[in-house]
């Protein structure tokens, strides 16, 4: 079994973590990385803006009461879509909450909220879809609820199961305007051991937003990502060492960040 990032309090004694998630959502991820003895060093390159309240999206809202599921694809979707929909009515009583992963059931319980449907391993639209409260979805009118653009496979998954589905896009991501520089002196002093990118968009944004020396830079250091799917684009993309958190929580990707350094320096 493996140790709690607060029982290798020293782990990462020492070294820079590069945390690209949104700045909103990297406090308890940066937490963990200190308590360990690392250092946290916050370069976002997403970030998360709420969509625009449509006519479109907000006559959705008031027709939850036709819908027999609600599936969350992330926190954020949480977080944006139940924030704008406790503005304007409660949730159907018995309307399912169906989420991917722990971290999107969290959000979930800020809204004093449980998930209904979640997959014990996994943590992916895949794993989701394996559940059989996902497969016997034939005549069900299910709404899911995402950022703007992104994965096709739940929607047309469900459908071919026989379900109606609906998107609600409560969110966009947009690449958000940071110093490089200050990025590129710490690559270049040799202040990263480890970078973090929790989805594939974040990895091409790193990149991008890097520049052709960072890029280079960056390629060559450990890289911890929340799935096979984001490794394997990573890899593509010229990461020759990554590694993929247990689970799709914060203390997974601090456990997974300790692993990359220990596979390092071994």
């Amino acid at each position: 079994m493996n140790a709690s990032p607060k029982a290798n309090a020293k782990a990462l004694q020492g070294v820079g973590v590069l945390v690209t998630r949104p700045a909103q959502q990297a406090a308890e991820l940066r937490e963990l990385i200190e308590e360990q003895g690392g250092k946290a060093l916050m370069f976002p390159v997403l970030e998360i803006v709420a969509a625009a309240e449509s006519k479109e999206l907000l006559d959705l809202i008031d027709r939850l009461d036709e819908f027999d599921i609600a599936v969350f694809i992330s926190a954020n979707a949480v977080d944006k879509a139940l924030s704008l929909i406790l503005a304007r009515r409660a949730l159907p009583a018995h309307l399912q909450l169906a989420v991917v992963g722990s971290s999107t059931a969290k959000q979930l319980q800020e809204f004093g909220m449980h998930a209904d449907i979640i997959p014990t391993r996994g943590f992916n639209s895949e794993a989701l879809l394996a559940l059989p409260e996902m497969r016997d979805v034939n005549g069900k009118n299910i709404v899911i609820f995402r950022g703007a653009g992104g994965r096709e496979l739940l929607a047309q998954s469900l459908r071919a199961r026989g379900a109606c589905v609906e998107y609600a896009e409560v969110y966009q991501r947009a690449r958000p305007q940071v110093d490089v520089s200050v990025l590129l002196e710490e690559l270049r002093q040799n202040k990263v051991q480890v970078v973090i990118a929790t989805s594939s968009e974040a990895v091409h944004n790193l990149l991008e937003m890097a520049g052709e020396e960072g890029a280079v830079r960056l390629r060559a250091l450990p890289l911890v990502v929340l799935s096979a799917r984001i490794a394997e684009e990573a890899r593509r993309l010229g990461f020759k060492s990554v590694t993929v958190a247990r689970l799709a929580d914060d203390e997974a990707l601090a456990e997974a960040v300790a692993q990359a350094v220990r596979r390092r320096t071994a």
